[in-house]
């Protein structure tokens, strides 16, 4: 009966529970149901802690210049496989052979330009084709050219008709709203104006009527300046004259008040 080499024993005892151990057994030695339990427990370990891919995802797939290396990654994220694809397009083809010849086209009439359109400057010019099975319609849009250098200042005119004096031929009145307008002509001495100016907008109503204001002053008292003063002062003794006077002043007062 073969007898364990002690120092083989002594590394089955070391090497014992401490997972899977890639050197064991070792050649030529002897076996051990300790060391070989140890091992397959160890790769049972490995094998259960090799995680569990539930689902593949592409995320994207981005296409990359012709003639680039593809380019691919992948990444495992809560039990989902994450797939990321960098692909080179294709290389351009060779040019291909003529085509055959078109059928032959529908009958010309004329082309016609729909619109011309002013475009600012510096904008590239436009066009637009269409047609209508007749007729070949244009529209063009052309910019504007770049405001040109300031000219030279240009020399004094002749000297102009001679001017007596400015004569207003007529004014007009416009219609409430209509522009203001002014003639001007030149007869070979006078400078004659015609103007159309328009009458103002009708008011708002005020705040009191004709009416109302009629109605206010039935209620109120005459005008008493027509009533003279009494030409006379109160006498210190009683004078029934005088106090006769003074109630007779104040029945005609009374009397022009009154409407």
């Amino acid at each position: 009966m073969k007898t364990m080499n002690p120092e083989l024993r002594v590394r089955a005892r070391r090497v014992g529970g401490a997972g899977f151990d890639p050197a064991l057994p070792e050649d030529h030695s002897l076996i051990v149901a300790g060391v070989l339990r140890d091992q397959f427990q160890g790769l049972q370990s490995m094998i259960n802690a090799v995680p569990v891919v539930s689902g593949a995802v592409v995320d994207g797939v981005t296409t990359l210049p012709a003639g680039a290396p593809a380019e691919a990654s992948a990444l495992l994220e809560a039990g989902a496989l994450h797939f990321a694809f960098g692909i080179p397009q294709g290389m351009e083809g060779r040019e291909g052979l003529p085509g055959e010849p078109g059928p032959q086209g529908p009958p010309f009439a004329q082309a016609v330009v729909d619109g011309v359109t002013t475009l600012p400057p510096g904008d590239p010019a436009t066009v637009g084709v269409s047609f209508d099975g007749t007729d070949v319609h244009f529209s063009f849009g052309i910019p504007q050219g770049q405001t040109g250098a300031e000219g030279q200042s240009g020399g004094s005119g002749p000297p102009g008709p001679p001017f007596a004096q400015a004569v207003v031929d007529g004014v007009t009145t416009l219609p409430s709203g209509d522009a203001a307008t002014v003639g001007v002509s030149f007869d070979g001495t006078d400078v004659h104006f015609s103007f159309g100016i328009p009458q103002g907008a009708n008011g708002e109503p005020g705040e009191v009527s004709l009416e109302q204001l009629s109605v206010a002053i039935l209620g109120t008292s005459a005008n008493s300046n027509a009533v003279p003063q009494m030409p006379f002062n109160a006498t210190p003794n009683y004078d029934p004259d005088q106090f006769q006077a003074v109630i007779d002043k104040i029945n005609e007062l009374i009397q022009v008040l009154r409407r």
